[in-house]
């Protein structure tokens, strides 16, 4: 827990900056999943960057260590129909219901939100999960397919399990 209130920390240092927007995430076992707004390719590639660092700077600091931390460099994917974002939205914020599944763990019906995403402050769950008590790490929208669009396929529902990206 501790490492997911440090990359927290982070996020919100850059989420009044303009141009790339980290908008949802979830941090995995040993990989990072995040859905991000930029203008560009250019303008992706810097606040990548930007965050890659911060979160190198994160793990080095909750694991009292220094180096290089990033093996690769993220994988960008276009989205393009509100389809697409609504599936990426389940798939980043329900991601550890997958991988419980994969690995043949009982996932329940009633699973409340990850705590290691951003899923506290996500405005398009099926059922109210009620305020969170903090304020949020990652940036509004800013695009009408993750603001609305999307949700032409319908809410998100915490007992979803999402299908491979």
């Amino acid at each position: 827990m501790r490492f997911v209130c440090e990359f927290e920390r982070s996020l919100r240092q850059i989420r009044p900056r303009p141009g790339c927007r980290v908008v949802q995430y979830s941090i995995q076992g040993n990989h990072v999943h995040m859905l991000v707004e930029a203008p560009g390719p250019d303008a992706l590639g810097r606040g990548m960057k930007s965050v890659g660092a911060r979160l190198a700077r994160a793990v080095n600091r909750v694991f009292s260590r220094n180096g290089p931390v990033l093996a690769d460099r993220y994988h960008a994917r276009v989205l393009k129909t509100p389809r697409e974002v609504r599936n990426a939205l389940a798939y980043v914020l329900l991601n550890a219901r997958r991988h419980a599944l994969r690995a043949a763990r009982k996932v329940g019906r009633g699973m409340m939100v990850d705590p290691a995403t951003s899923g506290r402050w996500f405005e398009g769950w099926r059922r109210p999960i009620g305020p969170a008590r903090d304020a949020p790490a990652v940036a509004g929208a800013h695009t009408w397919l993750l603001r609305k669009g999307w949700r032409r396929h319908g809410l998100i529902g915490l007992d979803e399990i999402p299908a491979r990206a």
